[in-house]
């Protein structure tokens, strides 16, 4: 599965239009809702905040009053042609006086996004297991030398230090069997997506 590396950003002006496109990797609903309602936020008094997105495989997009399949429609067509996946893509529009019509705002939209992607690196995503767990401070070298192939999502220092990592589906059963050895549990185990390495 593809998706791209971090967050993107472009603007382009047609017609004095200004077209403003952010492109994110996203994992769940509840992220891309997050920023939707951060975009409004940010952008406010925009003319449109149009999206669209593809998150395991399931898409949507949105006009928000653009006419219909002009916008939203357009987006989502690029991602999906590019097979790109867990990814969300907004443009918001500020209007600039002069009516696009419906093959100019296809156009502008489908550009935008083509636009923006030229910036992004496109990676690979295999399934992943994100999971807990809990050591102790003289064990953190160690440690970090076992999960030196994951990624760390979050770090908490209190009595025990406490990781959140993604790995591999494939490494996560010999990652388990080395943890332990320093008798360590891991705890809140789901399964997600990670950068293929």
């Amino acid at each position: 599965m593809r998706t791209i590396e971090k967050k993107v950003e472009n603007e382009i002006i047609i017609n004095k239009s200004r077209f403003i496109t952010i492109i994110y990797p996203v994992n769940n609903i509840d992220e891309i809702n997050n920023y939707l309602n951060n975009i409004k936020e940010e952008y406010k008094g925009a003319t449109h905040y149009c999206y669209a997105y593809i998150l395991n495989n399931i898409s949507r997009c949105s006009d928000d009053g653009e006419p219909s399949k002009t916008a939203g429609y357009p987006m989502l067509n690029v991602i999906t042609n590019q097979n790109l996946n867990n990814i969300l893509v907004i443009c918001i529009r500020y209007f600039g006086g002069i009516k696009l019509g419906a093959g100019g705002l296809v156009r502008a939209y489908s550009n935008s996004v083509s636009e923006c992607l030229k910036s992004a690196e496109v990676i690979n995503l295999v399934d992943g297991i994100e999971f807990t767990f809990s050591f102790n401070y003289e064990d953190i070298k160690q440690i970090d030398y076992l999960i030196k192939n994951c990624k760390i999502i979050n770090k908490d220092y209190n009595e025990l230090i406490t990781y959140t990592i993604i790995s591999n589906k494939q490494d996560f059963e010999e990652l388990k069997q080395n943890l332990d050895k320093y008798n360590i549990i891991i705890n809140k185990i789901k399964e997600t997506y990670t950068k293929e390495y």
